[in-house]
């Protein structure tokens, strides 16, 4: 098993792709701490309609290894506890996933001021928290991984301007920290995920996901498990001399575009 005796941390684990990574992490040998606001998994009018059991649930039923702690992302103190009470537990963090967060698409003058803070202060200061918190501890671990979860908005315009300009945000942050880690082993990479079959799509029209279809190269939309095995990969040994990248995982969306 790659991953074995190794300890993670899958922030917005309860649903969607978070669930996913959780899921492909312990079935490589990871114990899992999945976070969420919630452990019932988000159930979506489009995509994941019938998901009704938890992540830790169904680790379990797989054989492996994994536990429920709450957090807000948006709350620092809770991200601090998060990080605090798995070492309590478990005196180490060697792969920190960061994936919670929120979508919503309106232009700049429907966009409110509270309502783009909220999304930036998830989206990007809560990862920058989460990693605060934790490079200490994975600096101690030979395999110490932390992989961000962007978007291929990071890359266009098209997203709204708090959700695009958050994970532009995100895919530069895990530059910078790929260069802090680098002395001490670890790595720190980004994946940018194309429209994937979760719950979050539910602000979209049937419209809108249609338009997706036509926009994506490979003849079927993103599932959740194609971003889990992506950083199952950023995980493992297989990928121990690779930092600071972003990996597209978007069924060819930005192959015909320009990428700045």
């Amino acid at each position: 098993m790659r991953l074995k005796d190794r300890l993670a941390i899958v922030t917005g684990g309860s649903s969607g792709i978070g669930r996913a990574i959780a899921i492909a992490l312990s079935n490589e040998g990871a114990y899992v701490v999945v976070s969420d606001i919630d452990q019932a998994p988000k159930r979506g009018k489009y995509h994941e309609k019938n998901t009704t059991t938890s992540t830790v649930d169904e680790i379990s039923k797989s054989g492996g290894q994994g536990t429920f702690i709450q957090c807000d992302m948006s709350d620092e103190n809770g991200i601090r506890n998060l990080i605090g009470k798995t070492i309590q537990e478990h005196d180490r963090i060697d792969i920190l996933v960061n994936n919670a967060g929120i979508c919503f698409t309106s232009d700049s003058q429907e966009t409110t001021t509270e309502a783009f803070d909220n999304l930036v202060g998830i989206n990007l200061r809560g990862v920058f928290l989460a990693t605060k918190y934790a490079v200490p501890h994975i600096k101690k671990s030979e395999t110490g991984r932390i992989i961000n979860i962007a978007s291929v908005h990071a890359f266009n315009g098209g997203g709204g301007p708090a959700y695009a300009a958050s994970k532009a945000g995100v895919v530069n942050l895990t530059k910078d920290t790929a260069l802090e880690l680098a002395p001490h082993g670890g790595t720190v990479n980004a994946i940018c995920p194309g429209y994937i079959e979760t719950a979050i799509q539910d602000d979209l029209t049937e419209q809108d996901i249609q338009e997706s279809i036509e926009k994506t190269p490979l003849p079927r939309l993103g599932l959740p498990k194609d971003i889990g095995l992506a950083a199952l990969f950023l995980a493992s040994d297989d990928a121990e001399w690779i930092t600071g990248i972003s990996l597209v995982v978007d069924g060819g969306m930005l192959a015909p575009l320009p990428v700045a």
